[in-house]
Parts: C-alpha cells; structure tokens; sequence
C-alpha cells in the first residue's frame, strides 16, 4: 500500500513540474502571437489523474504538501487538461524503462 501512495505522490509532483513548464511555454508563444486555449498532460497514472481532478484530503493524500496542488489549481481553472495515456502508448517509457524490440520499432 505504501508503495502506491508514494507513486501516486511521485508522479503528482512531476505532473506539477510538467504543467508548471507547460504554462510557462504557453505564455512564451503569446510572444509570438500564438495562443493555446487548452493545453493537454498525458499521464499513466489514474490516481494522479484523480487526485488532480478532486484532491480529497483523505489519509492516503492528506501528506501531499499544499504547495503540489498546483496541478489541481490549473486543471480548475481550465489552464490545463491532463488524460490517461496508455502504458503501451506512453513513449516517455522510453527513458525510463527497459523495452523490448518490437515497442522501440513502435515508437521509432
């Protein structure tokens, strides 16, 4: 059980990091005249996902520090949308995991 709070958490956190980066080259484009209405995270992980669509504080997310709700904040005010990926789709795999032939053909 640990170990799925703690992934949970991990991949929150980094969600936030990637929606941080994405806002901040959302407003870079405005420079160049180019405007996003939406922009989209992928994410493989369904209580991430959860989480950032309805962070109940409950005793399996009430350690996730506040300052890691930023996620939730712009997923709220429609800055951002983030949608499940597929484990077999995700190509951030590829620098994380050991794959076999045929995916790295996939994805190549």
């Amino acid at each position: 059980m640990d170990l799925a709070i703690s992934t949970t958490e991990a991949k929150y956190v980094s969600v936030g990091k990637a929606c941080q980066q994405a806002l901040w080259m959302k407003q870079a484009l405005i420079d160049y005249d180019i405007r996003l209405d939406d922009v989209l995270i992928m994410c493989d992980n369904k209580c991430t996902i959860d989480l950032s669509k309805n962070p109940v504080q409950h005793s399996r997310t009430k350690h996730i520090e506040i300052r890691h709700h930023f996620l939730h904040d712009n997923v709220q005010k429609g800055n951002i949308s983030i949608e499940k990926v597929a484990s077999e789709d995700n190509i951030a795999d590829i620098f994380t995991k050991p794959l076999k032939r045929e995916v790295l053909n996939y994805l190549d």
